[in-house]
């Protein structure tokens, strides 16, 4: 690139986005890449601390940042993602439509491992909304060696793409609320109106919901029940602490379904059960959910709208940012539990 005093440089082009900054007013672009300079540009250039601009002279083998940026963001880019066209350097990946971020955690950290190559992103099982922003690419310099965005567009060609959204899916729920004391309606239901509420934030059908006294034999065929009736998804509230009378994980278990755990390093929700039974997803939901806004159930149920098979791995996993800080204000899924 060639240096030019901006009072020089009337009728050049611009070779990058310059932006300005307004502490706490403003950041954004303030001029385009190949923006030719008037006599009325000088003045600004200079408020924004610009005396030289920089002119472009192609150079073999090197790529410019919003080239680098448009390329990268097209290798890592998968299923129900679009590319924004670069500013100030950067191209942004948007979803298109609301379901589960998902990242191939490894292959990213092999690609920020790349000289000048910077992809940041939202975390893995990220719930994500339509438009939302998820991710960004671009280089550090305002140029590169192309040979640096080939190895991105190889790697991801071998073991991509980096990054997808799964969309979220219409299920069939059997809800089962056990409890003697909300069984023979000596207190009111609490549990219920909680989980409905999480379901109303996707495509869910709740073909019914059943009441049943502590009774291990009552609570299984009800489970049995919502499996013969084809819901793909069975949530069984209650009876899961260590209590010799809380018989949900029991009866879950007499179903024949595979357990996948019963106990998450993770607090709230330490009991959450969950199993298979064949591959409709049960959970045993704890208490906890009752009266904390966010609990593993939280983490997880976006997973199964999604389609995910969560295996016992997936639940060991979270203990590292499993323990709820119980801020005065939720701010849930927009902090680290569960991550």
């Amino acid at each position: 690139m060639k240096k030019v005093a901006v009072q020089e440089a009337i009728g050049m082009k611009l070779c990058h986005d310059m932006t300005k900054v307004i502490p706490g007013k403003f950041k954004g672009r303030a001029f385009c890449r190949n923006h030719i300079i008037t006599q009325d540009d000088i003045q600004e250039l200079l408020s924004i601390g610009k005396e030289h601009i920089f002119i472009w002279e192609d150079n073999a083998g090197e790529i410019h940042e919003e080239d680098a940026a448009i390329r990268i963001a097209q290798a890592v880019m998968g299923k129900n993602l679009i590319k924004t066209e670069p500013e100030e350097g950067k191209s942004l990946l948007k979803a298109t439509t609301r379901g589960l971020f998902k990242v191939n955690s490894s292959l990213l950290t092999r690609l920020n491992s790349i000289e000048h190559v910077t992809v940041p992103s939202l975390p893995n099982n990220f719930v994500v909304n339509e438009q939302e922003k998820v991710a960004s690419a671009r280089i550090v310099p305002l140029v590169t060696k192309e040979e640096n965005i080939l190895k991105v567009e190889e790697l991801c060609r071998l073991a991509g793409p980096v990054f997808k959204v799964m969309p979220f899916k219409k299920l069939r729920v059997g809800l089962v609320i056990t409890g003697s004391e909300v069984y023979k309606g000596r207190i009111k239901d609490q549990f219920g109106p909680v989980i409905l509420e999480k379901l109303a934030h996707f495509d869910a059908e709740v073909i019914g919901q059943e009441y049943c006294p502590d009774d291990c034999k009552m609570i299984e065929k009800s489970i049995v029940k919502f499996f013969t009736q084809k819901a793909d998804l069975i949530i069984v509230t209650g009876g899961m602490s260590v209590d010799p009378d809380d018989l949900t994980p029991g009866a879950i278990r007499n179903t024949g379904a595979r357990v996948i755990t019963q106990g998450t390093p993770a607090q709230p929700g330490n009991m959450m059960m969950m199993a298979y039974l064949d591959e409709v997803p049960v959970f045993g939901v704890p208490g906890a959910a009752i009266y904390c806004k966010t609990t593993v159930f939280d983490v997880v149920l976006p997973r199964v709208f999604a389609g995910d098979y969560l295996t016992q791995e997936d639940f060991i996993r979270m203990g590292e940012g499993g323990l709820c800080r119980n801020c005065p204000t939720c701010h849930y899924p927009n902090c680290y539990f569960g991550r």
